[in-house]
């Protein structure tokens, strides 16, 4: 049976060395594992111009419609209710009518919500339509 000394020189110590072993090549996996440069961009090369080129147009912003259990809607993340959506969406058909929407559903909502809001972007002349899904996941029962 070991004995202690009066002056506790048996008492455990904590080993710094493995954690800090850990948190070092944590550090090194992230930097190696990060881009830290654009290539395009780091070049410095001053471009031409061109009397033909056509100016880049911008992709159109895409909508995305969340249709919730209970039925209520929000658009880019702020509610409306089925009118402010039609009008969003006649906004969006006149700048641009091919604007993707994406209309993601809770997978417990009425099929009858997912129609009205695919049948606004209808009337509002969108056509350009998504359903939001998680992917591979597995469909069961409930």
């Amino acid at each position: 049976m070991k004995i202690r000394d009066a002056d506790g020189a048996d008492e455990p110590m904590f080993n710094l060395t493995p954690m800090i072993d850990v948190v070092f090549q944590l550090l090194v996996f992230f930097m190696v594992a990060t881009t830290f440069h654009d290539p395009e961009r780091e070049l410095e090369v001053e471009l031409p111009q061109a009397q033909s080129g056509n100016p880049v147009q911008a992709v159109p912003e895409e909508l995305v419609i969340n249709v919730f259990r209970d039925g209520t809607l929000s658009l880019s993340g702020r509610g409306v209710d089925q009118a402010g959506l039609e009008e969003a969406l006649r906004r969006a058909a006149r700048r641009d009518p091919k604007t993707p929407v994406t209309i993601r559903g809770d997978r417990w909502v009425h099929h009858e919500d997912i129609v009205r809001v695919m049948d606004a972007c209808g009337t509002a002349g969108l056509s350009n339509l998504a359903v939001g899904t998680l992917a591979g996941a597995q469909v069961s029962g409930g």
